[in-house]
This record gives structure tokens, sequence and C-alpha cells, in this order.
């Protein structure tokens, strides 16, 4: 198991990409799952799930708005109150901003865009360091995207927010590394979940296409013919989170079935 024994914080649990994390960490054999969002409510399916599992997983729900730094404090907190150490940090907590061109974008879109994906995650990351000096070590992945390698037309803000935190992510790994404590990022592109679910139908209901043709139209680009599963998806990240990636540290890992290939 991957993740066996380890203390794990996931940020921005909810239907999607969130939920299959703090699951998939509880199913790789976490010691301890900690459940973070804006609204308590939304923990209560990823606290079920984990429980289904019947692994004896511990679970912790707080409700947490990462752009708050005293609940991010708080979070980090009761993590170690109750369990005793944070082994790994999932910052996957995230606002997408709001879609617009930029020439004509209201900035302070932007704004709340850069206040949860940057400065709230590098809240949350500061509040959860102590813990893992403490511990002789931990991991720390940031869920960043794509869009940050290949523009997405109207999601210039928030590319724009997860671009600032991959150079952040970059320094930490650097600065962090003496204490054995990894930081790198993976960079989701198309997730076949909820969140890809609305946005199909949104599109669909704004210019009058079909949504099967707007599917179509984004899976040609992909090399395997298919938008990934956030389960999938997940996958990655777990393995950037567990002792499988003890050698890794400060990298970018490209989670999109080969729509973006870097050179």
């Amino acid at each position: 198991m991957l993740l066996q024994d380890k203390v794990v914080i996931v940020s921005g649990i909810g239907p999607g990409l969130g939920q299959e994390l703090a699951v998939l960490a509880a199913r790789e054999g976490a010691r301890a799952v900690v459940l973070a969002a804006r609204t308590l409510a939304k923990l209560d399916a990823a606290e079920r799930d984990i429980l289904a599992l019947g692994q004896g997983t511990e679970v912790l729900k707080v409700a947490t708005d990462i752009a708050d730094k005293a609940q991010c404090e708080a979070l980090a907190a009761r993590t170690r109150e109750r369990f005793g150490r944070i082994d790994v940090l999932f910052n996957s907590a995230y606002d997408p901003g709001s879609f617009e061109p930029i020439a004509t974008a209201d900035l302070d879109g932007w704004r709340r865009a850069m206040d949860v994906n940057f400065f709230g995650t590098m809240q949350l990351t500061q509040a959860c360091v102590p813990a893992m000096i403490a511990a002789g070590g931990g991991a720390i992945v940031m869920i960043a995207t794509m869009v940050e390698h290949k523009p997405l037309a109207t999601q210039g803000g928030y590319g724009a927010s997860k671009s600032a935190l991959r150079s952040a992510t970059k320094h930490l790994a650097l600065e962090l590394g003496q204490y054995g404590i990894r930081v790198n990022s993976c960079h989701m592109g198309w997730m076949w979940g909820p969140a890809v679910e609305g946005y199909f139908d949104w599109q669909a209901s704004e210019t009058g296409t079909a949504r099967e043709e707007l599917i179509a139209a984004v899976t040609r680009n992909i090399p395997l013919g298919a938008i990934p599963e956030d389960g999938d998806c997940a996958r990655a990240a777990i393995f950037l989170g567990s002792d499988y990636a003890s050698a890794v540290t400060g990298a970018a890992l490209d989670v999109n079935g080969g729509e973006y290939m870097p050179v």
C-alpha cells in the first residue's frame, strides 16, 4: 500500500478529484485521512466511502476555507492534536475564477482565484510544514493544471494563479529538501468527473453546440483517445505523495492522456 500508516490531509473535498484523492489515500493504507472543504456537509460523502472500505482508517472532518489563514492553522493544529503528525498534504482546493477573455475580464475574479489557488494554498502549506519538520519529513502535492502549459480560452485568471503556485512549488522544494520534505505538482488536463461534466453542459447551453460534439472535439486532441477519469488522475497524485517517489521533488507531472507533452 502506497500510503501505509500515513496521516494525510486533503483539501478541496467535494464531488470529483478531492473525494477521489481522499478515498484512494485510505485504500492505499493511510492511518488517517483529514478532510477539508469550506462546507462541512461536502465531507460526508468522502467519510462514508472511506469507512465503507472497512480498513479502520480514521477520519477527521474540518470545515476550512484555505483563503483564511486562521482556518488553515486550525486545520493543521487539529490534525496534530488528534494524530500527532502530518505526513502528506494534497493541496486540491481551488477556485476556477471567472471564464472570460482577458481583455475584458473583471479582475476581481482573478483576485478571488489568486486568493484561493495561490495564497490559500501557500497558507495551508505553511501551516503544515512545522509538523512535517518535526516528523522528519513529508510530502506536499500541489494539484495543478495543464492550462499553465497549454492555454485554454477564457481561463487566463485560473492559469495565472496556478502558474504562480508552480513557481512557488519549485522554490519550496529547494528550501524544504533539507528537512526531508518533498514538494511536487501534478498538472491535470481534462478529467472526466462532475466539474468537467458541468463545464460541457454550460458550454452546450452557451453555444448551442451538442454536448457530444464538444466532448468529441476535446477527445480528438488526446492521444489516449478519451478524457481521463478523475479517479485515474488521482492515482498519479497519490504516487507523488508516496514513498515510491522518495527521490522526486520539484517535479511537475503531466496527467492529461498525452494532450500536452513537454519537450
